[in-house]
């Protein structure tokens, strides 16, 4: 779509975190992107301007809360709070990327659960509604009051495998932790291919002793997580699938943070590519190896659903027979 979309009485705003896919997401729904003026006092204040009116308008912000996340999300929380006062019509935040996500459970005694907190600030700051990419864990969901469009990205890649020719039965989906096995199970269904998980004998830091639950040999490997921070799991886990007698290794994840010299980590590993969408925007180095591919008209679509009342449901799906 790339047209001028016909209601003016939707806005979107793009945040300072991600303009990039702002500006794309602003160009698959034909929505143009509204005018804002933001600044950061020397004491580290937040200042936001919105330059024209919103009132009765119903407003879609985008911003990931990834590094520097606890700027992004104050910058995100005043935003709202400067709708809310020019009388908006309803909120909705667009996150592709929801920081916080992983802490969503008390793993050890005296933890929080940062997840379900940033919920309740949202809520509380006046947000009707959510749109995100690819939640750490589905029942986070379940920690806001208001509604929640988690889109997925395992269709997606589905569609850019397929399109490379690799599925079948001498491609096989890894996932390199036990936790992952539903995401990895999702491609292989999609690309008809086999399952396997990389486990290991005991659960620490260094991870050795780790070892393949499933036939690999002489086959292709896809590496699939969530999120890509420092690169350690997919490394090891490829060194892994190379002793098991992988030919080409292959590696996606939805979010790619590249944090920690993850770079030069994955750059060592015996990974051939690694796809990663563009729901954040990092300053670090990237892979030599990375491929990004745009959420933007995944989440541009969703958008004009959610305003025109249509459902999401499409959009969560991947029918390969249908393409032409």
């Amino acid at each position: 779509m790339t047209e001028r979309y016909a209601d003016k009485q939707i806005k979107l705003f793009s945040l300072t975190s991600n303009i990039e896919i702002a500006e794309k997401i602003s160009k698959a729904s034909g929505i143009p992107l509204g005018k804002l003026s933001t600044r950061q006092f020397s004491d580290g204040e937040i200042m936001i301007n919105i330059e024209e009116t919103v009132r009765g308008d119903d407003i879609y912000i985008i911003q990931s809360t990834s590094f520097p996340v606890n700027d992004n999300l104050w910058e995100l929380l005043i935003m709202i709070d400067a709708c809310k006062r020019a009388s908006a019509n309803s909120i909705n935040v667009v996150l592709p990327y929801f920081g916080y996500s992983r802490q969503d459970r008390v793993a050890n005694q005296r933890e929080p659960i940062t997840a379900k907190l940033v919920a309740n600030m949202l809520s509380k700051a006046g947000v009707d509604r959510v749109v995100t990419l690819d939640l750490h864990a589905v029942q986070v969901q379940g920690f806001f009051d208001i509604p929640v469009d988690n889109l997925f990205t395992v269709p997606f890649f589905a569609d850019y495998y397929c399109k490379k020719g690799l599925s079948g039965t001498d491609t096989v989906i890894v996932s390199p932790k036990n936790s992952g096995i539903k995401r990895a199970r999702s491609l292989a269904e999609y690309l008809n291919s086999p399952l396997a998980i990389i486990d290991y004998a005991q659960d620490d830091s260094e991870r050795e002793e780790g070892y393949i639950i499933g036939d690999v040999a002489g086959k292709k490997a896809i590496l699939i997580d969530d999120i890509l921070n420092t690169g350690k799991t997919f490394a090891e886990a490829a060194k892994i699938l190379e002793r098991g007698g992988v030919t080409d290794i292959f590696a996606v994840a939805s979010h790619g943070i590249f944090a920690g010299g993850a770079a030069d980590v994955l750059d060592a590993s015996p990974i051939k590519e690694i796809v990663v969408t563009d729901s954040v925007k990092t300053k670090e180095r990237v892979p030599e190896t990375i491929t990004y591919l745009s959420a933007s008209e995944l989440i541009a679509e969703a958008i004009i659903r959610i305003h025109e009342r249509k459902p999401l449901s499409p959009l969560f799906s991947y029918h390969p027979e249908e393409e032409k």
